[in-house]
């Protein structure tokens, strides 16, 4: 399937993500903070990457327009992962050049259904 990179800075949640992906199929590397997410991108060159929100060294909107500032890796289709729902948090990580904004909590079908239609979009 794909490769994933998921940056999430609470162990029990990032686990939690990279075990229904790795359940789905995909390859997940995972990393505890934005500069780590950021990193591991440059590293990895995965189908698609996840990102907290806030998270210490770089928050995930950060680590977003890093990305997409990158030309070796603009390509990444970057998706938030975040229990700050509120409209104005959406449309900055939506600015800051994310695919899409997932809200926590969510059940773990709907992240597998949501990064599937994700990745066939992008052709992966």
């Amino acid at each position: 399937m794909a490769k994933i990179v998921i940056a999430e800075d609470e162990p029990d949640i990032r686990e939690l993500i990279a075990f229904t992906l790795r359940f789905a199929g995909h390859e997940v590397v995972t990393g505890a903070n934005g500069e780590e997410g950021y990193e591991l991108v440059r590293r990895e060159r995965p189908d698609l990457a996840m990102f907290d929100v806030r998270m210490p060294k770089m928050t995930g909107y950060e680590a977003c327009q890093k990305i997409k500032a990158d030309p070796d890796v603009a390509h990444t289709p970057v998706v938030f992962l975040s229990a700050k729902g509120q409209e104005l948090e959406i449309q900055q990580g939506l600015d800051a050049g994310a695919e899409e904004y997932l809200l926590k909590p969510f059940a773990p079908d709907q992240l597998t259904e949501r990064i599937s239609a994700i990745l066939k979009k992008y052709g992966k």
